[in-house]
């Protein structure tokens, strides 16, 4: 039975959880190159050991499932987010290629942990409050993600030490947990058999349709800078305002995302999302004016934003399977799409171009509308 009680405070602790996970996730972006120097790595051995971050949190995705489907997802994100908390400091001391690899693995598997957790949480209030609120979660993580790169690149920049600087992020993220806790579903879900199964169903293309999404993303994260270089959009030094673009525009539309499903539902949301990013890419690929061809990024970004955060909701209502595993699916198989996308990339640039690389991104997600009908009932 779910808890309904004081559901506003239940609310605030779900947002909590997603800020802590977009928060302490985004703390270790500056600290790659302190990390890369400290341990005596070249570039392609850096790449190697950042694969274990990914590694983590696909083994402890599928695992997260079972446990949160068993005795509820609060166990799960404490248990992620105390995690996540206590590792961000091994990171900024790993002195050699074994103790970076080890921190990486973990701090990828607590992530793990508290992703999917917060998710399968996000739909169980979800389905208390009678109302769709995963859009507005998910734009929690994308503040954390701001708010965590702004911190710990403020304190480097003051010269503060980055074994100080995660300790003082790490008591941030410990203290938002420690409120959260108390104010979590404690209710165990009503689920006679949580053993493993393998996604079935609508399930698999709701892992799919992430996949793609995720990919995209990923992608443009890796690739934009080289493609507005490639195509002269703007000036060497600002390469990187395409991603910049997509990011605000992605939060924007997540906070206004709730109101938009409860007009338009699901369905709708999803169509008229995957067009927008569509439209994003095209607007980038053929239009040789600088403004307005980056303006494609905000097109991106606001099409894309309330594609996933769909994608849970419908995996919450699904009966192919417990919502818990489910949605364990569909992270995990996202996140694969995050860590396949700058590889995939590479290979079709390689092959035919970057801007042909770009297309197969646009044409990958005209799945998304043509396929709207099929994963949501709204």
């Amino acid at each position: 039975m779910i808890e309904t009680a004081d559901r506003p405070a239940t609310r605030l602790a779900t947002r909590l959880a997603f800020l802590v996970a977009g928060f302490v996730m985004a703390c270790w972006a500056p600290l790659v190159p302190a990390a890369k120097m400290r341990a005596g790595v070249n570039e392609a051995e850096l790449g190697m050991l950042l694969l274990c971050l990914g590694i983590g949190s696909i083994l402890a995705m599928p695992v997260t499932g079972i446990v949160s489907a068993r005795i509820g997802s609060r166990p799960m994100i404490l248990l992620g987010g105390v995690g996540i908390s206590l590792v961000l400091p091994l990171l900024a001391i790993a002195s050699s290629p074994a103790l970076l690899g080890m921190a990486l693995l973990l701090f990828g598997a607590s992530l793990g942990t508290i992703d999917v957790a917060a998710n399968a949480h996000a739909v169980e209030v979800e389905k208390a409050a009678g109302t769709p609120l995963m859009s507005g979660f998910h734009a929690l993580f994308s503040v954390g993600g701001f708010a965590g790169a702004g911190l710990t690149t403020s304190l480097l920049a003051l010269s503060v030490a980055p074994l100080l600087a995660t300790i003082i992020a790490a008591l941030m993220a410990l203290a938002a947990i420690a409120y959260a806790g108390p104010r979590l579903l404690r209710a165990r879900p009503a689920v006679e058999d949580s053993s493993f199964v393998l996604p079935r169903g609508v399930v698999l293309l709701l892992a799919a349709l992430a996949a793609v999404t995720f990919l995209a993303e990923g992608a443009l994260l890796d690739w934009s800078a080289l493609l507005i270089d490639a195509k002269a959009l703007t000036p060497p030094s600002l390469a990187g305002l395409g991603y910049m673009l997509f990011s605000i525009a992605m939060t924007i539309g997540r906070f206004s995302g709730d109101a938009i499903v409860t007009r338009l539902g699901g369905r709708l949301v999803l169509r008229i999302g995957g067009l927008v990013a569509v439209l994003g890419f095209v607007v980038l690929l053929t239009i040789p004016v600088g403004p307005v061809a980056m303006a494609g990024f905000i097109l991106i970004g606001l099409g894309a934003s309330n594609i996933v955060p769909v994608l849970f909701s419908a995996a919450g209502k699904q009966q192919a399977m417990p919502a818990g595993m489910a949605i364990a699916a569909i992270t995990t198989t996202g996140y694969a799409g995050i860590l396949a996308g700058p590889a995939v990339m590479g290979f079709v640039a390689h092959l035919t171009s970057l801007a042909t690389a770009f297309w197969m991104l646009a044409a990958l997600l005209c799945l998304v509308p043509l396929f709207a009908a099929r994963v949501s009932k709204s």
